[in-house]
């Protein structure tokens, strides 16, 4: 009896030390603002599929970094994958590192939740050697430039954001910390296709700088209203004291936060004395047209009234003004069209209503003249531009000298003329036996009482090919990593204009992809073994060099200055390489 208790422990104690763990360990818990923490997310299987957590709060600065190692100790193994990171706190206070997930032989596994506690940056001890000779704070200014603070509602103004630093320092990278907001603004951000380097004058000094981005708004109501500010978060290399061997100034690596602070606009409420009855809400500089595609037409016929507003101001702000048109007018719902380029002085174009028009009757139909009213910014007045009278001839048709006086305002009517008011009424009559047939007893009844018996062969085969199926455990797992390749080759695809998310998606679509065609596991995936195994497969050795080159170029590379046309050409490459190598692996 002892013996079973033993053996049972023995047996308890096994299936303990052979469970799955999966969990987050960091350098410290709690840091400065300016200290950098490690985290390390560590598995005792071998497992695919990492996510990392949003390390919301932090700033990634190096990482993930892969460790894989097994051992034999007594003849026992032992085996740890781990995935490691540095971040830079991003504010003070209390943050949370959300789970990781890993997945191994189909479960997911999750690590626990870690608080970390963010205190003020602390002084960190510095070899005077290699302290900076200047400061970042002195050096480096962002600037909101605004082009007018007192405006009238829905005139244009411009904010454009420059960063300005001085010739003593460098700058490698920046993120966005905080976006502006425009409340109660109408806004708009011209496209800065590239950004250029510049020279100009700042507080009585020559700085560089760069325009990162330009923003037209319309303030929609009047009052002071704040523009949140735009908030960056920048690397900087500052110089040292210290020089290498070739005599030139050793720099370092910093870290530098600058805003551009909130601004506030005083916005003018637009003057009452002498505002139209009509007026819309247009402010800027118009030219007004209401045209007619043609004036005379016969019965049956349409014309197109065309409502016309072109020039500079709050093109896409307002509404144009409706046309009336007498009874025997139909008159239908206007397609409307905007041709509106947005620049730093503002919106300038042109939008027009196109109204379709048909007579109904014969005769002579005036359309009212049309007017449009516009507070003008050069002047500070209410202009009104009114459009011409337009008499529509047609020439033939009924008469309509039983209806109403067809130059008298009102709805349009649809008016059916005697000869075709019985023109919709059916001469066949088709009958309908009031005796139904009873459902039991029909062939539909014996149709779904014989269907199930009808598809026993049919599930029986079905249950037989999904059992064949699910006992195929290695090719399953070819299709698994078909599939995952498939999934992140396309992830990478949408994630194109995001530089880490993509180089991370693409890792992993040309690990799965060599997973499922040489049927290995991520612990064999080292260099050699994957050069070794492609060349014994028939492949070319170029594009064996190729492969092993893109797959270490993309942890490099989320962390590197790429350009938009360096990221799409690494995705073409990543294509080419994978279709080179499904035609020559044997």
């Amino acid at each position: 009896m002892k013996k079973f208790i033993i053996a049972i422990v023995l047996i308890v104690c096994n299936s303990l030390l052979a469970q799955v763990q999966f969990e987050a360990k960091v350098s410290k818990t709690s840091l400065g603002l300016n200290e950098r923490l490690r985290i390390d997310f560590v598995m005792n299987m071998d497992g695919d599929n990492f996510t990392q957590p949003s390390f919301e709060g932090f700033r990634v600065i190096a990482g993930p970094s892969q460790q894989v190692s097994q051992s034999w100790i007594n003849g026992k193994s032992s085996f740890e994958k781990i995935y490691s990171y540095y971040l830079l706190p991003n504010q003070k206070g209390i943050l949370i590192i959300r789970q990781a997930t890993i997945e191994y032989n189909g479960q997911i596994y999750k690590t626990s939740p870690i608080k970390i506690t963010v205190t003020n940056a602390v002084q960190e001890a510095r070899n005077p050697d290699d302290a900076p000779q200047v400061s970042a704070d002195d050096n480096l200014y962002l600037v909101a430039d605004i082009s007018k603070t007192n405006p009238y509602i829905n005139e244009p103004i411009t904010v454009v954001y420059k960063l300005y630093f001085s010739y003593n320092i460098g700058i490698t990278n920046w993120r966005e910390l905080d976006k502006p907001k425009y409340n109660d603004f109408w806004s708009q951000n011209i496209d800065i296709k590239q950004l250029v380097g510049e020279e100009g004058m700042f507080k009585g000094e020559k700085y560089r700088f760069v325009v990162l981005r330009k923003t037209v708004l319309y303030p929609q109501k009047s009052g002071k209203l704040v523009i949140e500010p735009l908030s960056l978060d920048i690397d900087v290399q500052l110089p040292t004291n210290r020089r290498d061997m070739f005599g030139r100034v050793v720099v370092t690596n910093d870290n530098k936060r600058v805003s551009a602070g909130a601004k506030t606009i005083a916005v003018k409420a637009l003057p009452e004395a002498g505002k139209p009855a009509d007026f819309s809400g247009a402010v800027g500089k118009f030219d007004f047209r209401v045209t007619p595609s043609k004036t005379n037409l016969k019965n049956g016929e349409s014309l197109d009234l065309l409502v016309n507003v072109s020039g500079s101001g709050n093109m896409k702000l307002f509404n144009l003004p409706k046309p009336v048109v007498p009874n025997s007018l139909e008159m239908y719902d206007p397609v409307h069209d905007e041709k509106v380029n947005t620049s730093l002085s503002g919106m300038s174009g042109k939008i027009s209503d196109n109204y379709t028009v048909i007579p109904q009757f014969k005769g002579n139909y005036p359309i009212k003249p049309m007017q449009f009213s516009y507070f003008d910014l050069s002047s500070g007045k209410y202009k009104t531009i009114t459009s011409p009278e337009i008499m529509i001839n047609v020439l033939d048709g009924p008469s309509a000298n039983d209806q109403v006086a067809a130059t008298s305002p009102g709805t349009s009517k649809n008016i059916v003329s005697s000869s075709e008011q019985f023109k919709y009424i059916k001469l066949k009559t088709e009958f309908i036996s009031m005796k139904e047939e009873d459902f039991l007893g029909s062939k539909t009844f014996y149709g779904l009482l014989l269907l199930p018996f009808l598809m026993l062969p049919l599930i029986v085969l079905f249950k037989k090919k999904k059992e064949a199926i699910d006992s195929d455990v290695f090719g399953n797992r070819i299709k698994m990593n078909n599939k995952l390749a498939k999934k992140y080759l396309s992830e990478a695809k949408k994630q194109i204009n995001n530089k880490e998310p993509f180089y991370v998606a693409l890792e992993k679509a040309m690990h799965n992809f060599l997973k499922a065609k040489l049927h290995i596991e991520t612990s064999d995936m080292s260099k050699s073994n994957i050069q070794q195994l492609l060349t014994s497969r028939n492949a070319n050795a170029q594009t064996v060099i190729d492969f092993v080159n893109l797959t270490e170029n993309c942890e490099l590379a989320r962390f590197a200055q790429s350009s938009s046309t360096a990221i799409q050409q690494d995705f073409d490459k990543a294509v080419e390489i994978i279709s080179d190598l499904e035609k020559q692996i044997t």
